[in-house]
């Protein structure tokens, strides 16, 4: 437990309560950039997408695949900011003096890694039920839920199929906790250093806003290829660096395909991260110096 002088307690859970609450509001924004990014051709922009999906499937199809984003959220954003509180606690050792950047980024890409990792399952499986809707019906996987989708890859593709493109997974990752969690801190500690801003929701929003355009730019290349390799059928790639060169045949710009809606996605699920981080600690501290 790590308490702060602001009327917080920091908990490892918070991450992960945070994040399923942000992807509820911004999972039809992560499905559209999936169907951008797996697109062999620029055939269809984010709104004229938008309106295809809800034409040809009705709109509760802009939410395929929540269940198993949920559950990402559940392990790797649990995972990646609870190592990082974990970290930045056993650093400080009960001092509320901020850490350096440096440190924050170290830290970040621990939680990075570890989260990587632990999340990849579930990103696999919530690209396939998002991208399902465009492949051809007797090519679709149909997975009813992530516990089914878990169940049918492991029976019918084998476990290790779960961690398909779990290389760019962690290094996605990495760049996302250093971009979010190290950033935000650091921009929060920058703006309430200046005097003009206070520990509140404005400074809150203005800081995740940064972290957000920060992890949107940094991961991009990354997220097209790990799209890529988690939706591509067997033998299509034969590793990062086969997909590496496969996507930059298509122009640079393949690299950054879906980069508004994804910045549309990151942005605001950003904001909403931190602010409910920020009001989870609130009721944390609430719950546990009750007396």
């Amino acid at each position: 437990m790590a308490l702060n002088k602001k009327g917080k307690i920091s908990k490892w859970y918070d991450g992960g309560l945070a994040g399923s609450c942000a992807v509820c509001f911004t999972h039809p924004l992560d499905l559209i950039k999936v169907h951008l990014q797996t697109q062999e051709s620029v055939a269809a922009g984010a709104s004229n997408m938008a309106i295809s999906i809800v034409k040809t499937q009705g709109s509760r199809a802009l939410y395929n695949g929540l269940s198993a984003s949920i559950a990402r959220q559940l392990s790797y954003t649990t995972t990646r900011f609870g190592v990082f509180e974990a970290l930045k606690k056993k650093i400080q050792k009960g001092s509320h003096e901020p850490l350096p950047f440096l440190q924050k980024v170290a830290i970040g890409a621990a939680g990075g890694t570890i989260g990587g990792i632990v999340g990849n399952p579930p990103d696999l499986i919530n690209v396939r039920m998002q991208n399902d809707v465009k492949l051809p019906l007797d090519q679709r996987r149909n997975y009813k839920n992530f516990f089914d989708g878990m169940k049918r890859i492991t029976m019918e593709e084998g476990a290790l199929t779960l961690f398909n493109g779990v290389s760019m997974t962690i290094m996605r990752s990495v760049l996302m906790t250093v971009a979010q969690a190290a950033v935000y801190y650091q921009s929060k500690e920058t703006l309430i250093g200046t005097g003009y801003f206070k520990d509140n929701i404005i400074t809150h929003f203005s800081s995740s806003f940064i972290s957000g355009t920060v992890a949107t730019a940094l991961t991009q290349p990354f997220d097209v290829m790990k799209t890529r390799l988690q939706n591509a059928g067997n033998g299509q790639y034969k590793n990062f660096l086969d997909c590496a060169i496969k996507t930059a045949k298509l122009g640079p710009s393949a690299f950054y395909k879906g980069f508004i809606p994804a910045w549309t996605r990151i942005g605001p699920h950003t904001i909403l991260l931190f602010v409910f981080i920020e009001q989870i600690q609130k009721i944390n501290y609430r719950i546990y110096t009750k007396h």
